[in-house]
C-alpha cells in the first residue's frame, strides 16, 4: 500500500530552493538545520520529511541551537501579528493576570539562568502546565536543559512541517 500524498509536500519538493528555505525558516531559525533539510529533497512522503528534520536537529551544535531558539517569543508574549506564535501559545490566552505575571517571572529568571527563552512545544498545553515546566526544567543543569530544547524543538518542528505541508498552496499559516 502506497502512502497517502500529503497535498503540500508536491509543492514544497518542487519549489524553488529560494522559496523552501523562505518556508524552512518560518519552521525553524536554524539555518543549519534548513540547509539540511532542503538538501534532502525529494520527500517520499511526510514521515520522510519529519525524520530529515529529526535528523538535521540531531545534528545542530549549541550555536545552531541558540539560533533556533532565537526565533521563538517568550511564552505568554508571542510575536504581535504572527498567528503561528499566537496558535502554538493559545494556552496562554485565557490565563489570568496572575499567572501573566508569574510566567513573565519565571521567564525572565530562566533566560537569566540559561541566556535563551524558556522554550517547549505549547501547542495543546494550558498556561498551568507550561509554569509546571518552567518551574521543573529551571533546576536543570545547562547540558539537561540544551537536551530538553532539543527534544521540544523538535516537536515544534514537526507540528509546523505538518502545517507546511498539509496545504496545496503556499499560504501555510
Amino acid at each position: 500500500m502506497s502512502p497517502t500524498p500529503v497535498p503540500g509536500l508536491a509543492r514544497f519538493n518542487t519549489a524553488a530552493d529560494s522559496d523552501a528555505v523562505a518556508e524552512l525558516h518560518e519552521v525553524c531559525a536554524s539555518t543549519a538545520w534548513g540547509r539540511s533539510v532542503l538538501a534532502r529533497r525529494p520527500y517520499a512522503d511526510a514521515e520522510a520529511l519529519y525524520a530529515a528534520s529529526d535528523a538535521a536537529m540531531a545534528d545542530l551544535t549549541a550555536g545552531d541551537l541558540a539560533e533556533a531558539m532565537a526565533g521563538h517569543p517568550p511564552i505568554g508574549r508571542p510575536k504581535p501579528g504572527d498567528p503561528t506564535s499566537a496558535r502554538e501559545q493559545r494556552g496562554m490566552a485565557g490565563a489570568s493576570e496572575e499567572l501573566r505575571a508569574e510566567m513573565l517571572e519565571l521567564n525572565l529568571d530562566y533566560q537569566e539562568r540559561f541566556g535563551h527563552v524558556f522554550l517547549i512545544c505549547a501547542t495543546g498545553r494550558t498556561g498551568e502546565q507550561m509554569r509546571d515546566a518552567v518551574r521543573e526544567r529551571i533546576g536543570h543543569s545547562p547540558e539537561q536543559e540544551r537536551e530538553i530544547v532539543r527534544i521540544e524543538l523538535g516537536k515544534i518542528n514537526r507540528i509546523r512541517l505538518a502545517r507546511l505541508v498539509s496545504h496545496p498552496e503556499e499560504e501555510t499559516r
